[in-house]
């Protein structure tokens, strides 16, 4: 076999959101390679197998039929595939700190340090280990500590390569990434490793994609990467608040902004807020080494990132309650929308969680549709039980309702018989629509008072 055809033993720890989908998409597109996929949820494991995924992602299914069983596996017998794999990537779960020094900034990396452990105790030959969850900056530092404090002669070489994937459109970013980012120790042991996962990704990645780094670059380039573009979603949030006091449209001064080459056009949609399981956490571990470094300005800078956000969330409850007459108890709600963004059933730190939240304890009537992410949904608000409604179809969800909010900007939401849905509802109707994804005037015209981000509102009265 040619240089980067050798056949490998492709393990990855941890069958979640990244870990699935990027092991799918390398052994379909590495076919000379025996990929498997571990997981302690034996649940998780059985859905992989199935065409039930755990995970909704457009095309993601496609992706797994196309190599499993033939080269790509899941299971939960971790030490087994542990001692027969070259390359491990690490994808468990870092979520931030509830408890102890660093509580709710710092990452809890327990699971991180138990799957380092692990590997020590199972392994019987030297090892590559690829950081995939996103982790502190020197964090591959006591990796390499844990790892190579071993009494067997073993030799771990530790690499990042930070996932930069969005939930929604996966596939796509894994087949056609706008780079790979493999970071390494800059010795002879730790260039050569970082060319074994250069040849892989090399399969299906231009060359000039994939970029190198030393080790503590990449995996402060993730945690970049994110606190960016939060940044860019808060700076226009804060400004759609100007604009409703000013008259000013909020996607007109985004349009004329992005146009400006230094600027571009992307992450620049006013909204109800951003969510997902990366932005805040990720933000939030910035804050805490820059506090850790001394950097107090710098901590504070990236904190008023959050906290606009946060803003914006509280801003958007405030004035449902508002127009509605400061009152919603009693009055039945429906939200078109609770997963974090559109295509993914993910519900990880949705503003629609704050928003039900807040809803439910002024007494309103809560009723949630969205097409992925109801079972997400139910657990996000199991403390309120039956008080909330949970219903598929929107038509039903939005009957007797005395407003709509969306929170998600989901295609079907902009094409529903909005006049059938408006005779079904008490009046006076309203359309709070936190995504701007609707025709504000033909809603307006049928009927509904209505209340978008960064525009002046519609009102009947």
């Amino acid at each position: 076999m040619s240089k980067g055809t050798e056949k490998k033993q492709i393990l990855c720890i941890g069958a979640g959101y990244v870990g699935g989908p990027t092991m799918a998409m390398i052994a379909a597109r590495c076919p000379q390679h025996d990929v498997t996929v571990v997981d302690i949820n034996a649940q998780r494991i059985k859905a992989w197998q199935s065409d039930d995924l755990p995970i909704y992602e457009p095309k993601l299914l496609e992706v797994v039929k196309e190599a499993r069983n033939r080269n790509l596996f899941f299971s939960t017998e971790i030490d087994e595939n542990i001692k027969k794999a070259d390359i491990i990537f690490v994808s468990v779960n870092t979520p931030t700190k509830t408890f102890g020094v660093g509580a709710g900034k710092a990452a809890d990396l327990q699971y991180w340090e138990k799957t380092a452990r692990n590997i020590v105790q199972a392994s019987e030959s030297d090892k590559i280990i690829v950081e995939k969850s996103t982790l502190p900056v020197r964090t591959a530092r006591a990796m390499e500590r844990i790892l190579n404090a071993n009494d067997k002669g073993l030799h771990f070489e530790v690499l990042s390569n930070p996932e930069f994937l969005a939930e929604g459109t996966a596939i796509q970013d894994l087949e056609q990434p706008d780079r790979v980012l493999i970071g390494s120790q800059e010795t002879e042991s730790g260039i050569a490793a970082r060319q074994q996962l250069v040849d892989i990704y090399a399969n299906w990645v231009s060359k000039e994609k994939i970029v190198t780094s030393n080790i503590w670059s990449a995996e402060l380039s993730k945690l970049v990467a994110n606190a960016f573009l939060a940044q860019r979603i808060s700076s226009i949030n804060s400004i759609s608040a100007l604009c409703e006091k000013t008259e000013a449209n909020v996607s007109e001064v985004a349009r004329a902004i992005g146009m400006d080459s230094r600027i571009g056009a992307k992450f620049l949609n006013a909204s109800v807020g951003f969510g997902g399981s990366c932005f805040k956490k990720d933000i939030l571990n910035l804050v805490y080494i820059a506090e850790n470094y001394g950097l107090t300005e710098v901590a504070r800078y990236w904190e008023s990132v959050i906290a606009i956000n946060e803003y914006q969330e509280q801003r958007f409850v405030r004035q449902m309650i508002k127009v509605m007459f400061n009152t919603v108890a009693g009055k039945k709600i429906t939200l078109f929308g609770f997963a974090f963004k559109k295509d993914t059933g993910d519900t990880r730190e949705s503003p629609a969680i704050y928003i039900a939240k807040r809803l439910l304890e002024e007494k309103a009537q809560v009723v949630i549709s969205d097409p992925k992410a109801l079972v997400n949904a139910k657990n996000d608000l199991a403390e309120f039980g039956s008080e909330v409604i949970f219903e598929e179809d929107p038509y039903k969800a939005s009957k007797d309702a005395h407003a709509i909010a969306v929170l998600t900007e989901w295609d079907s939401f902009t094409t529903l018989d909005y006049d059938k849905i408006y005779r079904s509802m008490v009046k006076p109707a309203f359309v709070f629509d936190g995504r701007n994804i609707l025709d504000h005037d033909a809603l307006f015209k049928i009927g509904f008072s209505v209340f978008r981000i960064g525009r002046p509102s519609l009102r009947h009265f």
